[in-house]
Order: C-alpha cells, then structure tokens, then sequence
C-alpha cells in the first residue's frame, strides 16, 4: 500500500505526528530527525532501516501502531 484512504503516503503522514504524546510521536521525532528520511518513505523501508540500527523492540510496536493508525485514516 502506497497511501492510505484519504491518498497521503505513510512517511508524509508519520512527519505530521509529532505533536503526538504516544509512541508514535516519539517515532516521528526521530524521523523529522533523520536527514536520510524521506516523506515517501514507506512502512517497510522504516522497519529494514531499524533492523539495520539494531533498533530496540518497542521501536518496531511504534512502527506498527504508526501503520495501523495511518491505514485507517
């Protein structure tokens, strides 16, 4: 899936999250952080890159709550 219901790609959508007080929030902090991190970037693009970071586990359960929070929007 390239973007979700109202037609907004998912690294677009996560950059507008940060105001967010959850994980998701932190989740794109860290993103609008990354000069690498592009708003076309997709959920499984963000997942390998946190593999190759060796990313803690509770980034992978944002990334996940992130996709599910942006595909039903």
């Amino acid at each position: 899936m390239d973007t979700n219901e109202s037609g907004e790609g998912f690294g677009a959508w996560l950059l507008k999250q940060t105001k967010r007080d959850d994980w998701i929030g932190t989740l794109a902090k860290s993103a609008k952080a990354d000069p690498r991190f592009r708003a076309s970037t997709k959920p499984d693009e963000l997942r390998k890159r946190l593999q190759e970071a060796s990313a803690e586990g509770d980034s992978f359960e944002a990334l996940d709550d992130a996709e599910t929070a942006w595909t039903s929007e």
